[in-house]
């Protein structure tokens, strides 16, 4: 994957930003009058980079599930059809956890299911509700010495995203992304009698949960309860090139995501943690923007990850959709661009990393809407062109294999 030539063309001073809204994108809704949540939204500031330059990019190569771990690996250059190996290692590599050569990582949500029967179980919510920190690590705390398996070891994350350690366990086996199949029935995958042992973890883990005092105390207050554990995106860690062999230029990620700041660590980025990021609707947007030009003191490359519009995909909520894509432009794209002024030069691009539909309430592969430009294009005062995706597919301008467009981001003249 190294590029050598392009190496020779950087300019020394350059300061780069990449900002992704995630699942920012979406489909024509009828409740917006037939347009997107990103028509509808006040974004001046993608606006202004949009009018520079604006495309698609397809981040999900044909026949790989659209998840953000793919996604993001294409667009920070990373081919996922080679180096894609599963979610868990990622968000392990995050959380500092060197996974030994017999351990598989899963993602591990704690998730709430509805048990109307034996043969209909309902998957109600795959965030608890989005269940804080401080209530994830009393029930963890509890549970990991309630579940006794042999060879399964459970780290703590955030909020409903944890981790789990399985050795020897089958890598192959069949596990189902929980956002994937909000409202459905997953009777007849938890009642399996095969050889897939997860099913069986997760039975496993319902007499623990189901009265503990923090679901108690939830269920009294009409919330969603933490009463699953739900083991999905397994894998054994993957060999990736650092970025600075493959573009010359060091980098750091700032993210509330462990699959996001795993990757960032698997390629030699350092992570920066910003007090209050949540990966919700509440995070710290500003305090995002500033770490981001914090960084570039140090650094050339920031990746900055937004989560909360791809939360809101996931609940169907089209107001929270449109308010975190409005935060993001205002509390994170604005304050990174009037920064960025103080700097020789730069580069800045903001994408949803995939769409994240209203109407499906998880991903889809469709090519995703990025915008970017440089310092010298926005100190000109562009008119402003919206950041659609009507826009990006009006344009022409279309990178098919989604890796390449860091290429174009970092080193076209």
């Amino acid at each position: 994957m190294t590029r050598g030539k392009h190496m020779t063309v950087r300019h020394s001073m350059r300061k780069y930003v990449l900002l992704v809204g995630d699942g920012m994108a979406d489909y024509a809704l009828e409740e917006l009058g037939g347009k997107t949540p990103l028509e509808v939204a006040e974004t001046p500031h993608m606006d202004s980079i949009a009018a520079c330059r604006i495309g698609l990019a397809r981040t999900i190569p044909e026949s790989m599930d659209p998840g953000s771990d793919v996604a993001t690996l294409s667009l920070m250059g990373y081919d996922p059809r080679a180096y894609y190996t599963g979610r868990g290692p990622l968000e392990a590599a995050s959380m500092g956890i060197a996974l030994r050569a017999n351990q598989v990582a899963f993602r591990m949500n704690l998730v709430t299911l509805d048990f109307r029967s034996d043969q209909e179980i309902i998957m109600k919510s795959h965030s608890s509700g989005n269940i804080s920190s401080d209530e994830s690590a009393s029930i963890l705390k509890d549970f990991n010495g309630g579940l006794d398996v042999p060879g399964v070891e459970i780290h703590r994350g955030v909020a409903y995203r944890h981790l789990l350690l399985w050795e020897s366990c089958p890598e192959d086996v069949l596990t189902i992304p929980p956002h994937d199949v909000v409202e459905q029935n997953m009777a007849p995958y938890l009642n399996e009698m095969s050889e897939n042992p997860v099913p069986q973890l997760i039975r496993r883990s319902w007499d623990i949960l189901r009265d503990h005092p923090i679901n108690l105390n939830r269920r009294e207050q009409g919330l969603h309860e933490a009463n699953s554990i739900w083991p999905w995106g397994q894998g054994r860690a993957p060999q990736l090139p650092r970025f600075r062999e493959r573009c010359g230029i060091d980098g750091a990620v700032i993210s509330a995501v462990d699959l996001v700041k795993g990757i960032g660590v698997y390629i030699g980025f350092a992570p920066i943690h910003v007090q209050g990021a949540t990966g919700y609707l509440d995070t710290n947007y500003r305090g995002k923007a500033e770490a981001a030009l914090k960084g570039l003191r140090d650094r050339d490359f920031i990746f900055l990850h937004v989560e909360a519009p791809d939360e809101a995909g996931h609940n169907a909520d089209i107001g929270e959709k449109i308010e975190a894509i409005e935060k993001f432009d205002e509390q994170v794209v604005g304050p990174v661009l009037e920064g960025l002024k103080d700097f020789e030069d730069y580069r800045i691009m903001v994408a949803s990393d995939h769409l994240t539909p209203i109407p499906r309430r998880t991903h889809t592969d469709d090519p995703t809407p990025f915008a970017w430009g440089s310092k010298g294009e926005l100190e000109s005062h562009p008119e402003g062109f919206p950041f659609s995706e009507a826009a990006a597919r009006e344009s022409g301008l279309f990178f098919g294999v989604g890796h390449e467009l860091i290429d174009s981001f970092l080193f076209e003249d």
